[in-house]
């Protein structure tokens, strides 16, 4: 692995690459991108495609990634920006794209904004609350993350975090009047260090969350647009999510194994199943449905 930094206007961009550029076997670089999990969460899944040329990096503000823009907040539009900067930086063409969470958005909005940097992008549980028929319940939800956060700490933030995305649903009233979570239930810690930063918990990454794809720019270009979710999120926020991108797409999400963070192992605290979950994504950029 090989680790490079691209200097652009507003940030050094980290990424590493696996594997030789152009790819021996003639096959594009495969792009893994996520938000605002950097690059670390994608070391399980790399490893377990040894064939391709895999390029992970961190988002700008996130990992090693340094920020000079004076900015703290995500959007969409500057990360893929920065995701166009980096595959023109690879020097290897168009690039296939497996984006995770916050980061599929982004790369949405890469395929919008330049259609010809990617061959397939396989779109994993994108967050984009405003889509779903709840969406106005959502974005409370969302709000009431961030007001868990601001009160109490990372910990209180992080429990409101978790109900959150795993209420079975839409959010009706049985949700806003439910007893506010508590962090030591989930093993989370109580005390409060004082720290608002975090850029899941805080009001940074609204704009990500909150993203409106453009359906006909997606549908108009030239770029394979698969969105996949995870066979255990079924009903579930991010579940109901992608349903209603891929709808908005005329297609229905593609089923992978495990849950939200499937392709991880366990060195997250709450393990996928990467063997499965890799297996799955090569049916996929090969082709299958």
């Amino acid at each position: 692995m090989k680790t490079h930094t691209l200097a652009t206007a507003g940030a050094d961009l980290v990424y590493d690459v696996r594997g030789p550029l152009p790819a021996g076997d003639g096959r594009p670089p495969l792009l893994m991108v996520g938000q605002p999990m950097d690059a670390s969460g994608f070391a399980a899944l790399a490893a377990r495609f040894p064939e391709r040329t895999v390029v992970t990096y961190d988002p700008r503000g996130l990992g090693r990634s340094v920020r000079k823009d004076g900015r703290v907040d995500h959007t969409p539009e500057t990360q893929a920006e920065d995701l166009h900067a980096v595959i023109e930086a690879l020097g290897a063409g168009p690039v296939d794209v497996f984006a995770s969470s916050g980061g599929a958005i982004t790369a949405l909005a890469l395929v919008e904004r330049y259609p010809s940097d990617v061959t397939t992008l396989v779109a994993h549980e994108p967050p984009l609350i405003t889509l779903t028929p709840d969406g106005p319940a959502a974005v409370r939800a969302r709000a009431a993350v961030r007001d868990a956060y601001e009160k109490r700490g990372w910990g209180a933030g992080m429990a409101a975090f978790v109900a959150m995305t795993s209420w079975q649903g839409e959010f009706t009233g049985a949700y806003f009047t439910q007893p506010e979570a508590d962090p030591a239930a989930f093993g989370m810690p109580t005390e409060d260090d004082g720290s608002r930063d975090d850029p899941l918990l805080s009001d940074r990454s609204w704009a990500v969350s909150g993203y409106r794809p453009d359906a006909d720019a997606i549908t108009a270009a030239p770029t394979r647009v698969v969105i996949a979710v995870g066979e255990e999120s079924a009903n579930l926020l991010t579940a109901r999510t992608s349903a209603a991108m891929a709808g908005l797409l005329g297609q229905k999400a593609a089923v992978f194994p495990s849950h939200h963070g499937g392709f991880c192992d366990g060195e997250f605290g709450y393990p996928g199943k990467p063997d499965e979950f890799a297996h799955r994504l090569r049916e996929v950029l090969d082709g299958a449905s």
